[in-house]
């Protein structure tokens, strides 16, 4: 099992979080299962060869964009994986698929059904490239494409600065507050939001509050799970475990045992 990492270039950092690839090679009859849960980060993933199968999402082609979702399914996998993807900042997307982003809100979408004659171009390079540095530099240079064709200055600049908001109060703001920093009214401002990042934002205030949780949780000994819903922003353990269940279908206890989860949003 091997992963790589690289971070964008300059011109793409403000939109682009990360590239990851993951190369894994099973002995033959043996499965394991990846539980994905809400990370509030979309992302591009391209499956080589072989898709895994999945639990409560369709995994119709090798190629898929996964913009917000607010609940939890299972990877299985089965056979030997290979894979590509570019993880994007929440407001990043929008800046290359100009595509109202709440329709794709809890699915896997094949990026054909987005750009056919895209999509099909830059699988083939990436595929006949078989080094993780090489797929870096063949995906840089059609984001580039893409970003020039597409970008929307305005409303990059106001999402970025209502995501950092977010960031910096760990998911505990009001929607007003926002609204009124994006200097929109609630309605309008919910109407974009949900336009451009992909999901409702109080769906989304809940996903980086359970997500901060997870990274307290990573980065602290010795916090019980009372104290650990205290300092995530939680008003009570009701709400605490109600949001774990929704967002993994496990209680705390259960996914800090069972899971080596960490906060893909906090990292």
């Amino acid at each position: 099992m091997s992963f790589q990492f690289a971070y964008p270039s300059s011109k793409l950092k403000p939109y682009i979080k990360q590239y990851w690839g993951f190369e894994n090679v099973l002995e033959k009859g043996l499965q394991y299962s990846q539980r994905i849960i809400p990370s509030g980060l979309p992302e591009l993933i391209f499956y080589f060869d072989k898709r895994p199968d999945a639990q409560n999402r369709n995994l119709e082609e090798n190629v898929l964009l996964n913009v917000q979702q607010n609940d939890y399914y299972d990877l299985i996998i089965s056979e030997n994986l290979s894979i590509f993807s570019v993880t994007f900042h929440p407001y990043g997307i929008h800046q290359f698929f100009n595509i109202p982003l709440h329709e794709l809100q809890n699915k896997s979408v094949p990026l054909a059904y987005v750009d056919k004659r895209w999509s099909n171009l830059v699988e083939q390079k990436l595929e006949g490239s078989k080094y993780f540095q090489g797929r870096v530099e063949i995906i840089e240079a059609h984001l580039l494409r893409l970003l020039y064709s597409n970008l929307n200055q305005r409303d990059f600049l106001r999402m970025s600065y209502i995501i950092d908001l977010i960031r910096k109060t760990n998911g505990s703001i009001d929607i007003d507050t926002l609204a009124d920093d994006a200097c929109l009214s609630r309605k309008q401002f919910e109407r974009k939001f949900s336009e451009i990042i992909g999901i409702s934002p109080k769906q989304y205030l809940k996903i980086i509050r359970f997500q901060y949780a997870i990274h307290i949780k990573n980065k602290t000994t010795g916090k019980n799970l009372t104290e650990l819903a205290y300092d995530s922003g939680y008003y009570d353990q009701s709400h605490f475990i109600g949001d774990f269940k929704m967002f993994s279908g496990l209680t705390p206890k259960q996914l800090f045992e069972q899971c080596n989860s960490v906060s893909d949003f906090f990292e």
